[in-house]
């Protein structure tokens, strides 16, 4: 975890109960005398996850429908104190806006980014309902000042439609979807599955997600190559573009993607939580003169 973050201990569960008694059932001893839960169970993963929110970010309110994906907190959190780091070296640190790309039901980088940094946020996603469901987490939490959504009506596009002229942010933020399919989806979930020793279980997604959520043709690839093309049709309008990339061997043909199209500069900060590694990849098209400019205004 990042040296920043909240979640480098183990969780206290009497406290994360204390926040939020919906977890408490969920919680158990296992045979290293640990308090801990069923990292497999949705309903488990769900009320360890809102607790955390409760607890630690000042966040009263966090509901969404079961089928939305159940962003993990220490893992999201690490994300923002990552980004936080390189706008720092950027010399970023005041008025800092932020484009959240899928910002999805749970609106959870706009909850976190401005719990701990303090950032306004601008949230777009391709499914009204996630929309709708994110607004009321935003108006519950009284954050109508920090936060605004916005649409994105067309599938086909990731920035071009939500992008206005007068718009310029900080930074963008984004968790692409992973999988080409509900296939790959739901094949990958019995792998995660097998590696809890839960391989005969009912296969449902611990951190569930909707197909909109989880799902893109062509995958986390085809993905990433749509947006790096739509961030060098708006390049001047954001100092830092940034993707969290699951898959590490898309790393390079962004790298080479990005040089075609413009890019002045590349970055890939590593982010290990655990036994995992994983990466968000930055880019930007500024010039050295451009970026000057931008931190003296």
């Amino acid at each position: 975890m990042h040296k920043n973050s909240l979640h480098n201990k183990k969780y206290d569960f009497d406290l994360l109960i204390k926040n939020h008694d919906a977890l408490k059932p969920y919680v158990f001893v296992n045979d290293y005398q640990t308090q801990t839960i069923d990292f497999s169970n949705p309903d488990a993963v769900k009320a360890l996850n809102t607790a955390l929110l409760f607890t630690h970010y000042n966040v009263k309110f966090w509901e969404f429908p079961d089928e939305n994906l159940c962003p993990p907190i220490p893992s999201r959190a690490d994300y923002m104190h990552h980004l936080a780091d390189l706008l720092r070296r950027s010399q970023l640190e005041t008025d800092i806006k932020v484009l959240d790309v899928g910002v999805g039901a749970s609106c959870i980088y706009p909850l976190l980014g401005n719990a701990i940094y303090n950032w306004s946020f601008v949230g777009t996603d391709i499914d009204e309902k996630s929309l709708q469901i994110a607004q009321k987490i935003i108006d519950k939490n009284n954050l109508g000042n920090s936060i605004e959504l916005r649409h994105q009506k067309d599938y086909q596009h990731i920035l071009k439609g939500i992008l206005k002229p007068s718009d310029k942010f900080t930074a963008s933020v984004c968790n692409p979807p992973f999988f080409k399919s509900q296939a790959d989806a739901l094949e990958a979930t019995k792998t995660k599955l097998k590696g809890l020793g839960k391989e005969n279980d009912k296969v449902v997604r611990n951190f569930s997600g909707t197909p909109k959520e989880l799902c893109y043709a062509g995958g986390e690839k085809a993905f990433l190559h749509n947006y790096l093309y739509e961030s060098s049709q708006y390049p001047k309008q954001c100092f830092w573009f940034t993707s969290l990339v699951s898959n590490v061997s898309h790393v390079r043909s962004m790298e080479a993607s990005l040089k075609k199209l413009g890019a002045t500069e590349f970055q890939v900060l590593d982010m290990i939580q655990g036994n995992k590694v994983s990466r968000v990849v930055a880019w930007s098209f500024l010039t050295k003169a451009e970026q000057n400019d931008w931190i003296k205004n």
